[in-house]
């Protein structure tokens, strides 16, 4: 893999999470400044503290599914040029999705 393409991806993925920091403050400083319910702000904060719980479990879940997959391949002694490689990899970030939506749900 060449290194110098992780420049301009790491450099995306940056401007795209500081827009996202920028958009949220502005949304909650208007809610500030237009005195806004207090129910309306406490039930925005619950909320945005729930989703991140719930990201967390998320990606603890497809990180733990993928490296269980890593492992397997590894069992197998497969390399990057096996098409069962990235089938195991896309089909345990998929099952690490899938079992967050069922979890989610049965949660709610």
């Amino acid at each position: 893999m060449e290194f110098g393409l992780l420049v301009p991806i790491t450099a995306f993925i940056c401007v795209v999470w500081a827009i996202k920091i920028i958009v949220d403050s502005r949304l909650r400083r208007r809610l500030a400044e237009t005195n806004a319910s207090e129910d309306l702000i406490r039930s925005m904060l619950s909320a945005d503290e729930q989703g991140r719980r719930l990201s967390a479990l998320k990606w603890g879940l497809v990180m733990t599914l993928l490296g269980l997959a890593f492992g397997l391949i590894s069992a197998l002694h497969l390399d990057s040029q096996n098409p069962g490689t990235w089938g195991l990899l896309i089909g345990a970030a998929g099952i690490g999705m899938l079992a967050y939506h069922a979890l989610v749900n049965r949660l709610r």
